[in-house]
């Protein structure tokens, strides 16, 4: 089917004149009922009568008219809804995160985000930093925030977005509490252990490295950072935790802080993408200019 002849046949049906369509369409009317006949000539049926100065509809063609008339209402929904996308108000954004971000920052800048981009859907998965970079280099996230610091030149493109400081955190009655214990005596202590894969994980065995003490023992090993946390809340083992989790919690004598000589840690977290164009995209761009903004708001953790 003509579909030319057919967005014609639709406008003269709605205006129910030839020459109201002409008008409309900015073509002349010999030319509105040359592409008429053309499309019931390749139908083989009368699609139009004429009525005084105007046409009516036979059956066939009132029929055709309904029929067509949805096409053309869903070419224009679909325009809409295109413009929307294109705008960065629809679509779908998919984010990995490390468990850090997916906590204790993330559900903040969607807060913001869903109020002002309220139809697109957002999907996010959190995993430890090489879940996370997996599910970003197999198109499975459009968008990573990941605390790292070891690449291995991986074909990704990363803005810095902050660092974090980590802390030592025991049991509140613990006798290290409040105190400056040696890292060489600290390690001693059973440790709660991220899994491997867990970029704070590596962190602890290369700060143990640099200073040349033996790696703690494992007390317990999790696969999340809150359910860490909870354990030494509840009495038991000592980890390293990122101050913007367990700084309440400290400031309420429900876990004790451990200063250790010589070691203030802090961790780069980085927005990531594939590549730099793929950052482009109407609803990741979006996202990103709001996270940006709140970090220039914020400042440093």
């Amino acid at each position: 089917m003509n579909l030319h002849a057919l967005r014609i046949f639709v406008e003269v049906a709605r205006r129910g004149s030839v020459t109201a369509a002409a008008d409309a369409l900015t073509i002349s009317q010999p030319a509105v009922s040359a592409q008429i006949r053309k499309l019931e000539n390749e139908l083989g049926i009368a699609l139009v009568l004429p009525e005084g100065r105007g046409i009516s509809l036979t059956d066939e063609g009132r029929f055709l008219y309904e029929q067509a008339r949805r096409i053309y209402d869903w070419e224009k929904e679909i325009e809409w809804q295109l413009n929307e996308m294109k705008e960065g108000t629809k679509g779908r954004l998919r984010l990995a995160s490390t468990f850090l971000p997916s906590h204790y920052l993330v559900p903040k800048w969607l807060a913001s985000y869903k109020q002002k981009y309220a139809h697109v859907e957002v999907d996010i998965r959190t995993g430890n930093s090489q879940k996370s970079i997996e599910r970003l280099l197999r198109c499975e996230a459009d968008l990573a925030i990941i605390t790292n610091e070891v690449w291995d030149d991986l074909p990704i493109y990363r803005m810095h977005l902050m660092d974090i400081r980590f802390w030592f955190i025991v049991p509140p009655c613990h006798p290290y509490a409040g105190q400056e214990i040696p890292l060489e005596t600290l390690v001693q202590e059973p440790f709660l252990l991220r899994e491997p894969g867990s970029s704070t994980r590596e962190k602890l065995f290369s700060l143990c490295r640099e200073h040349q003490v033996q790696p703690p023992q494992v007390g317990l090993q999790y696969h999340g950072l809150f359910e860490s946390i909870q354990s030494v809340r509840a009495g038991y083992g000592t980890m390293l935790a990122p101050a913007l989790a367990v700084s309440e919690l400290v400031a309420r004598g429900e876990v004790g802080r451990v200063t250790v000589p010589g070691i203030d840690l802090k961790r780069p977290m980085y927005l990531c993408l594939r590549d730099k164009e793929s950052g482009q995209r109407p609803v990741t761009a979006r996202f990103m200019e709001l996270v940006l903004q709140k970090h220039t708001l914020q400042g440093n953790f």
